[in-house]
C-alpha cells in the first residue's frame, strides 16, 4: 500500500513539475502556432539556377525516341516513339513537359519565396510556372487536377516529431538540420521528359530537398525526385537535380512553354 501511494505521489509531482506534460505528444508550452516557415531548418528563399553536370541530352536537348535508362512499359514506349511536337503545339499542349514532374528538370532559374507562413512558393522562369508547397494538414478537397497538382510539404529529421511537420504550439527554436519532403498528387497527365515520355494523372511525385555548402562558399540545394506512375512505369523513376543560389535576379528570364 505504501509503495502504491509513493508511486502515485511521484506521478503527480511529474505532472505539475514538467510544463506541458499533460498536453499530449507534439505539444510544448502555450505559444503561437508553429508554421512551416517558423520551424524551417534552412532558408530556401531567393534566386537559384539549375546546374546540369550530366544528362544534358535528356534535360536540355532530348531527341524523339531517346528513352534510355527509364523503367517504361510497352505502352509508354509506344507513346514516346509516336510523340509529335507539332501536334502538341497545334492542340495547345506546349506545357505538358512543364508540370510538377518535369518542371524541376528544365534548365533555368527559380525564385523561391514564402507566399504565407504555411505556403512556400516556387516560381520557375522555364514555362513561367508556379508551384505552391503547402505545410500542415491538407484540406478535404484539394481542387481539380492541374499541371502543378497539389503539393503537401513537411520538414523531416530529428526534432520535428511525428509526421515531420513540427506543428502544434510552443516557443521551441527550429532544428538546425532537416530535409524538406514534398508529395505531389492531383496532376494532369504530362511528360516526364520533354521528348514525349508520358506520365498519367495517377502519378505521385515525392521530392526531398537538402541544402549544401559548396567549397567556394556557394550555397546549393539538391532535389531528389521519385516518380511513381502505375500506368506507364514498371518501377519508380528516381533522379537528382542541383541548384546554386544566386545573389540577385540576374539572368531571370520568364519564357513561355515550348515543345522542341
Amino acid at each position: 500500500m505504501a509503495r502504491a501511494k509513493l508511486v502515485g505521489l511521484i506521478a503527480a509531482a511529474l505532472v505539475f513539475a514538467v510544463p506541458g506534460f499533460a498536453q499530449g505528444p507534439g505539444r510544448g508550452p502555450a505559444g503561437p502556432p508553429r508554421t512551416g516557415k517558423s520551424v524551417a531548418p534552412f532558408d530556401l528563399t531567393g534566386y537559384w539556377v539549375s546546374i546540369i553536370v550530366d544528362e544534358w541530352r535528356f534535360r536540355v536537348t532530348p531527341i524523339k525516341g531517346d528513352i534510355l535508362y527509364m523503367p517504361l512499359n510497352g505502352e509508354a514506349r509506344r507513346i514516346a516513339n509516336a510523340w509529335d511536337p507539332d501536334k502538341d503545339e497545334a492542340e495547345g499542349n506546349q506545357c505538358k513537359a512543364y508540370g510538377a514532374v518535369g518542371l524541376m528538370q528544365r534548365p533555368g532559374r527559380l525564385d523561391i519565396s514564402w507566399a504565407d507562413d504555411n505556403t512556400l512558393r516556387i516560381d520557375a522562369d522555364a514555362g513561367t510556372q508556379t508551384r505552391l508547397l503547402h505545410f500542415g494538414p491538407a484540406p478535404a478537397q484539394t481542387g481539380l487536377p492541374s499541371l502543378q497538382g497539389y503539393s503537401a510539404a513537411s520538414w523531416e529529421g530529428p526534432g520535428f516529431g511525428r509526421g515531420g511537420r513540427g506543428f502544434g504550439r510552443g516557443p521551441a527554436a527550429p532544428p538546425k538540420t532537416g530535409t524538406l519532403k514534398v508529395v505531389t498528387t492531383d496532376l494532369l497527365p504530362g511528360y516526364l521528359r520533354k521528348n514525349g515520355v508520358p506520365y498519367d494523372g495517377k502519378t505521385e511525385l515525392t521530392e526531398y530537398i537538402n541544402l549544401l555548402a559548396g567549397a567556394q562558399g556557394d550555397t546549393y540545394f539538391v532535389l531528389t525526385a521519385m516518380v511513381d506512375d502505375p500506368t506507364y512505369l514498371t518501377g519508380p523513376f528516381i533522379r537528382s537535380y542541383q541548384f546554386r543560389k544566386q545573389p540577385d535576379a540576374k539572368g531571370w528570364d520568364p519564357t513561355p512553354c515550348w515543345t522542341k
